[in-house]
């Protein structure tokens, strides 16, 4: 019981990266990046496919450190920003200006929260409440890199 609760507190946080006291969603998001090196790896099916595997064990893993915390989407959690970045940078061509550009991006749209992010947000509960969030805005840095790197050719 005790390795299952300290288990699911180091995956939620991002290997403790989301307890560091300023700016841990920007941090968490930092931790996708060798990820995201991995998921580039594979055909576009099956790093898609790995994404949705991530993004529902990050939904189980939240709703569990949740219920631990005995808070609603406490910042600590920063698994939501590690799937939401992978989306962010799903089938992009990887280097330092698409990384950087899909960083930005996904940070702006996950603060900014626009209307379908902040949606998401308020009308989900639970680990899909706090993850859903961080998707939507991962979807919509990667639409707005798709359509600036298709506009700059």
């Amino acid at each position: 019981m005790i390795f299952r609760r300290c288990a699911v507190l180091f995956l939620a946080t991002g290997g403790y990266v989301g307890r560091i006291p300023k700016a841990p969603g920007t941090a968490g998001a930092l931790m996708a990046l060798p990820i995201i090196y991995v998921l580039a790896q594979f055909r576009p099916a099956l790093s898609a496919l790995m994404c949705i595997v991530l993004t529902a064990f990050a939904v189980w893993i939240a709703a569990a450190a949740e219920r631990q915390l005995g808070a609603k989407d406490p910042g600590c959690i920063v698994i939501d920003e590690i799937a939401g970045m992978t989306v962010a940078l799903l089938g992009i061509p990887l280097n330092l200006g698409t990384g950087a550009a899909g960083f930005l991006l996904f940070r702006f749209f996950d603060v900014l929260k626009p209307p379908p992010v902040r949606l998401l947000e308020r009308h989900l509960s639970g680990g899909w409440g706090v993850v859903m969030d961080d998707i939507a805005a991962g979807v919509m840095a990667n639409l707005v890199l798709r359509i600036g790197l298709y506009l700059s050719h």
